[in-house]
């Protein structure tokens, strides 16, 4: 695993549950190993938005990771509601993932994740501005 350069963004992975940091570890792993193996991805920056680890590149949109209290056996990757990922993922991938809204792929703390899928939709994400206009984001 990549270290955690953010001090703030270690903290809030230092105080999830155990079991959930283990899940929300693999989950930011995944991107950061998507960034790296992604063309035109260049500078991923680790930040928090709203309290949760974010994963921002100039080429994409904004990836958000968290566990809340009020849903414990849940954990959600976020993505822009504004945009057409999630509309895709869902296209793609419905027999796959579970999907809140327009805005995220929702886990439960036992499910098997969907990795090359998964890699996918984050790829996705990190070049959004460059497929925004194509339809299905050009897949």
């Amino acid at each position: 695993m990549d270290n955690i350069e953010n001090p703030q963004v270690e903290k809030v992975f230092n105080n999830y549950p155990q079991f959930i940091r283990q899940k929300l570890m693999f989950l930011r792993q995944l991107v950061l190993d998507t960034a790296s193996e992604t063309e035109g991805v260049t500078k991923l920056e680790e930040t928090l938005k709203w309290g949760e680890p974010s994963y921002l590149v100039k080429s994409g949109s904004t990836i958000r990771m968290d566990w809340k209290k009020s849903t414990p056996n849940q954990y959600a990757m976020y993505f822009h509601c504004k945009t057409k990922l999630v509309d895709t993922f869902k296209e793609l991938y419905r027999d796959k993932f579970k999907f809140e809204g327009n805005r995220a792929i929702v886990f439960n703390k036992d499910d098997k994740i969907p990795v090359e899928e998964l890699k996918h939709c984050i790829a996705l994400s990190l070049t959004y501005h460059s497929r925004k206009h194509l339809p299905m984001l050009g897949v």
